[in-house]
């Protein structure tokens, strides 16, 4: 009988214990991604004469699902500025993996930096190559 009362017992404080966990993940930030589309093409600097291309299809996280509203709203003011970065890179810079993360850094901070004066506060958590093709 003592054991079916302590094995209640801890069954609700497990419980009591848990309800908080609970509540946190509840009021944690929601997280939403917004897709840039079409895919944006561009030329790049390349050693030779011929011409190298990049084609790109970017997704935004953004930190709330408000937040994509306003990233819809400047959607030609941001594939401008990818536009714009893309087309100033070297061959080398686009080639390689290092080189590409470099880029994705640079355009988040480089987007956050556009849309500030816009917003009045930085919009963009992080940025994803969802598709990286090159010539």
């Amino acid at each position: 009988m003592i054991k079916r009362y302590l094995a209640q017992i801890f069954c609700l404080l497990s419980l009591v214990i848990s309800l908080p966990t609970f509540a946190e993940e509840e009021s944690a930030p929601q997280l939403a991604y917004f897709t840039l589309e079409p895919d944006l093409t561009t030329n790049f600097y390349t050693k030779g004469k011929k011409l190298g291309y990049i084609q790109v299809r970017i997704d935004i996280m953004v930190a709330s699902e408000a937040d994509l509203k306003i990233i819809e709203l400047h959607q030609p003011l941001i594939r401008d500025a990818v536009i714009e970065l893309l087309g100033k890179q070297s061959e080398d810079t686009i080639t390689s993996l290092a080189g590409r993360e470099d880029l994705r850094k640079t355009l988040v901070s480089q987007l956050n930096e556009t849309l500030l004066p816009e917003t009045g506060k930085t919009i963009i958590a992080d940025l994803l190559f969802t598709k990286y093709l090159y010539q």
